[in-house]
């Protein structure tokens, strides 16, 4: 980087006069109390994502003063910046929707602010890759940490993680198994400390994936967020900032298709969460590469599920961090991943899984000949009903139901589904499909996590514990059964799930990759001439506008138009 336009003098406020705007800069910033000395040195933003709605991210002030100390002792000068925070269950309509706010908000005050590399604190769902995004826009040396994965909760003798369990217990709640006060008792004791779900959703996904990708250092992503080896990670990334901004090791040279492909690789290795397919489509997309679903599918039938891991397996986060983290996955894989990468540490992903401690007796990641599902965790589904596309978390569904033919029974909305989901009236049978639209990207808006349709309340009374379900939105990692998700294009923009009406037959074959609606194409022609876009009456200003214009579909990773890279071409994996 040139000397005139590093720290201090990065990025100047436009005052016609260069001069004056140092001159200024240095005024205000020594109103910080900052020496000279210290100004002279390379400057480290640090993103401040603490927020006393984000439980997730409770730790984040113990993380920003490790990695302060890392940056000192590395001899660079750390300087702290709040950016959009997010957290799941407190974000109205969904995080999803905010997603894209966070990138554009990191993107622009790493821009905006003199910094020489940056330090990014994800931690719950959506921040991770909002950050990702972000950085690979700004392209400045950026390198992250998370928080870390909460430590697992007990209640009665069972142990519990959130949010695998929320959904199991109530479950159990709506059948009648569990009672009010139980369930009441139960809010206190699935999220006992701060951090991330500790199970495999998609905090948990995301943050293994951004270490295999080589955007944060060896051993981050399962450390427990209460555990000291977590703020020594942290110190340890402040101190690789400051060499990373003397070395210009900028995202794009980390993030190539090859790494993003070893993301994926992992991503079925873990038996990972559904959205991360949406987030890296958006991050490649950043970076000017599409994502390609039809690669990443055939990536799966030669990468077996290898980590016995909640909602696919049995265990939690803080018994995979035992079980050595990561490179004890990467060991396992090797012989699959793109080794010539280069990571944030400078190495490359080969020498860091050369430089891992040896491997221990364990019972969390299975040996490659000895796989706990003997695919990808994830499959592709294509056919009438999705033309661009749907998926379906086969490691965590029912075996029974992956070759189907039902009955579908259609909801409109959420709303709708909230209307009618616990009515006895409700003509549904342990054999039908239930179909949910307009819960996409537009629809919702903003995508929700709705996909994990609730089993009607009088099937779930009759001991129905999983069927058919189909909808153009997401689900949360954590979520579990055999569910079909992001029907692409989405119903609010058209898309065949919009034509599908209740009482049509739906086929699903998993094992062909196949999803069809078994109606005549002659009807469905009929069905979309009568068919009328939603209106969208709460789109008339400000940042919800913006999403309505701009956002893409899932295939794209739901980001905006305006911010994908179209000045490179090409495809990952």
């Amino acid at each position: 980087m040139n000397e005139k336009t590093k720290g201090m003098r990065a990025g100047l406020a436009n005052y016609g006069d260069a001069g004056f705007s140092l001159f200024l800069r240095k005024a205000f910033i020594a109103a910080m109390g900052y020496s000279d000395d210290a100004l002279e040195r390379p400057i480290i933003g640090i993103t401040d994502t603490f927020s006393g709605y984000n439980a997730c991210h409770r730790n984040v002030p113990e993380v920003i003063d490790a990695i302060k100390r890392g940056v000192m002792l590395a001899g660079g000068l750390p300087i702290e910046f709040p950016v959009v925070s997010i957290h799941e269950a407190f974000s109205n309509p969904t995080s999803m929707f905010l997603r894209n706010l966070m990138a554009m908000d990191t993107e622009e005050l790493v821009r905006a602010q003199p910094m020489d590399a940056v330090v990014l604190i994800g931690g719950c769902d959506k921040t991770v890759p909002a950050l990702l995004m972000g950085a690979a826009s700004a392209n400045v040396p950026a390198i992250m940490t998370v928080t870390g994965p909460m430590i697992t909760g007990h209640h009665r003798g069972e142990r519990l993680g959130a949010c695998t369990d929320c959904r199991r217990l109530w479950g159990k709640h709506r059948a009648g198994e569990i009672s009010a006060a139980e369930i009441q008792e139960l809010t206190g004791k699935l999220a006992p400390a701060a951090g991330t779900c500790m199970v495999m959703g998609t905090a948990s996904t995301m943050a293994l994936m951004t270490e295999a990708m080589g955007m944060m250092l060896p051993g981050g992503a399962a450390i427990p967020a209460v555990h000291a080896d977590r703020l020594r990670h942290a110190e340890a990334t402040g101190a690789r900032a400051v060499a990373m901004a003397a070395e210009g090791l900028t995202p794009d040279k980390i993030m190539t298709p090859a790494a993003l492909a070893n993301a994926l690789r992992v991503l079925h290795a873990v038996g990972g969460s559904t959205n991360a397919l949406v987030h890296l489509a958006a991050i490649a997309g950043r970076l000017g590469f599409d994502l390609d679903l039809e690669a990443f599918d055939r990536m799966g039938m030669e990468t077996p599920v290898l980590v016995d891991l909640k909602p696919s397996g049995q265990h939690y986060m803080e018994d995979l961090h035992r079980a050595g983290g990561l490179a004890t996955i990467l060991r396992e894989i090797k012989p699959l991943m793109n080794l010539d990468c280069i990571t944030v540490s400078g190495k490359t992903l080969g020498q860091q899984i050369e430089e891992a401690p040896p491997s221990w007796p364990q019972e969390v990641v299975r040996p490659l000949d000895n796989p706990i599902y003997s695919k990808g965790g994830i499959r592709l589904l294509r056919g009438n009903l999705a033309p661009k596309g749907a998926i379906i978390k086969e490691s965590a569904a029912s075996p029974v139901l992956m070759q189907h033919t039902g009955r579908a029974v259609v909801f409109e909305s959420l709303e709708d589904m909230d209307r009618r989901i616990d009515s006895p009236d409700l003509d549904a049978r342990a054999d039908d499909v239930l179909v949910l639209r307009n819960a996409g990207p537009k629809g919702a808006p903003g995508m929700p996590e709705s996909g994990y349709i609730p089993i009607p309340r009088k099937l779930a009374q009759q001991g129905v514990k999983d069927m058919v379900r189909l909808s153009d939105a997401r689900m949360s990692g954590t979520a579990f059964g055999t569910i079909v998700l992001h029907a692409c294009p989405e119903a609010a923009v058209g898309g065949p799930i919009a034509l599908v009406r209740t009482g049509d037959l739906i086929r699903l074959d998993v094992p062909a990759g196949q999803l069809e609606l078994l109606v005549d194409e002659d009807e469905l022609i009929r069905r979309r001439a009568e068919w009328a876009p939603p209106e969208w009456t709460e789109a008339e200003r400000g940042y919800r506008r913006l999403w309505f214009d701009q956002v893409l579909q899932a295939d794209e990773g739901c980001d905006f138009a305006f911010l994908r890279n179209t000045t490179i071409t090409g495809t990952v994996p």
